[in-house]
């Protein structure tokens, strides 16, 4: 199973079902090659009653999406992280209307789409090795599978548009209330606006999914926005591993990816979220993810970020039972004049609680790597432990690494600890890797290797394996 990415950095090629699109400065009106309207660039009320109106959702999605945008209208773009100063809602198109149906059958899925899939290994994958596939096209739902088995169990893995029909209950108790608002930030008032495709899953009580749920997302229009949102509710005693991908075409106009993820983690339940993203170098990736976790429950966080011009990614953990736990493991790779602003955040609000963070970074070719992070010890904090470390690698004099830790006690019964490194890989190690008959190119894979490798042994094989040739692409000709 080749995992995650086959084409970030390909040309598009205009074709029907990828609706090429005519794209002007001048103009908020977006048409097809025939000079039909799709759709409009930029945000109003108008963009969003459209939006709402052709996905049939219910009133009150309607009214929480109005909502977000008056948020979104009086909140600031945030002064601090990766600049911004570029990005101009107006000039994107944040929502375009489907073009083509949504599939339950691999073989009705269009060619095109299922070239793509094909090629990452994802329906050889689902045969074997996962219980569940979504895959969102375009901010689309286009294919949606679980195995029966898995079904009888009462799991429930779709779109979130398919949810919001099917289960509405569950999606207005959930989906941007306590875990994410709109008012987070001005982009997830942006996303609770203009939200589109995604995926929803319920794991009911007791129940433990042996083998992973996978969703594969696919930015493919130029100038575009997408605004994925992914929902996980583990329910008491359950256990649930579920898996995503993202890629985006490459253009020379600037696009965004402003995904929500939100998860739920009750009593005594797990939940582990993975995620491997390989965007092209034109994408603003400006993402919110939270878990808000109950007693006894788990939250594991597994991540590898290549690719995008700026990131913004911050997952955050709050802890809110006695003796709930998080765990963050993240590596990313900056090249170029990619800037990357991420790193983690853990609230313990209750005792004896317990998280870890590892962040690994690594920049090259004048790229940005900053680790920005949050522990922070509740009142009612006491016996709980916290543990952060981030290790820099830098490729060459040109490139950056930096850490801002942020660590707040407000009970004195806590233990927290901090160690943070960075450094380059230096001439001594080349030189001995070289006595051994190893080329320069060698030595510095296996170095970078040794260096990733806390965070690539806790992904499933065929996505650590992805993982070290997607960072080995970005390492080719970065000594100096």
């Amino acid at each position: 199973m080749a995992a995650i990415d086959v084409s970030a950095g390909t040309q598009v090629k205009p074709n029907k079902s990828a609706r090429a699109t005519k794209i002007s400065a001048q103009s908020p009106i977006v048409e097809d090659d025939q000079g039909q309207l799709l759709a409009r660039k930029g945000i109003s009320r108008e963009v969003i009653d459209e939006l709402s109106k052709v996905k049939n959702e219910p009133d009150w999605m309607r009214e929480r999406r109005l909502k977000s945008y008056e948020i979104f209208e009086r909140m600031p773009i945030p002064n601090w992280g990766v600049p911004l100063q570029e990005l101009n809602f107006d000039d994107l198109v944040l929502y375009s209307p489907p073009t083509t149906g949504r599939f339950n059958s691999w073989d009705d899925v269009p060619e095109d789409m299922k070239r793509t899939y094909e090629q990452l290994g994802i329906p050889q994958a689902e045969r074997e090795h996962l219980a569940g596939v979504v895959g969102v096209w375009r901010q689309e739902p286009v294919y949606e599978g679980l195995k029966e088995e898995y079904r009888k169990l009462g799991i429930l893995f779709c779109s979130m548009d398919t949810a919001i029909t099917e289960y509405p209950d569950l999606v207005q108790k959930y989906f941007m209330t306590k875990c994410v608002p709109p008012q987070d930030n001005k982009f997830s008032a942006l996303h609770g606006a203009v939200w589109s495709g995604g995926s929803f899953v319920y794991i009911p009580k007791g129940v433990k999914v042996d083998l992973p749920l996978q969703a594969y997302f696919r930015m493919e229009g130029a100038g575009e926005g997408t605004f994925e949102h992914t929902l996980i509710i583990a329910d008491e005693g359950s256990d649930v591993n579920y898996i995503e991908g993202c890629t985006a075409q490459t253009y020379s106009v600037n696009s965004m990816h402003s995904a929500v993820v939100e998860i739920f983690v009750h009593e005594g339940a797990k939940a582990r979220y993975t995620t491997v993203q390989n965007w092209s170098k034109d994408v603003y990736n400006l993402n919110t993810k939270r878990a808000m976790v109950d007693a006894e429950g788990t939250v594991e966080w597994v991540g590898g970020s290549m690719g995008a011009k700026y990131v913004m990614l911050y997952p955050g953990s709050y802890l809110l039972g006695e003796h709930a736990r998080a765990d963050h493991l993240n590596v990313g790779v900056a090249s170029g004049k990619v800037h990357k602003d991420t790193g983690a955040k853990v609230i313990h609000h209750a005792p004896n609680t317990t998280s870890n963070i590892l962040a690994k970074s690594i920049s090259k070719d004048g790229g940005i790597m900053g680790y920005r992070g949050l522990v922070k010890m509740g009142a009612n904090s006491q016996g709980s432990k916290a543990r952060v470390q981030c290790d820099g690698l830098m490729m060459d004099g040109n490139s950056r690494s930096d850490t801002w830790p942020d660590i707040q006690i407000q009970n004195p019964h806590v233990t927290v600890a901090h160690e943070a490194t960075v450094g380059r890989i230096s001439d001594d190690q080349l030189f001995y890797m070289g006595s051994r008959g190893f080329t320069e190119d060698e030595a510095a894979a296996m170095i970078v290797n040794g260096f990733i490798e806390p965070v690539t042994k806790e992904l499933p094989m065929e996505y650590a394996v992805e993982l070290n040739r997607l960072i080995q692409l970005e390492m080719v000709g970065s000594i100096g």
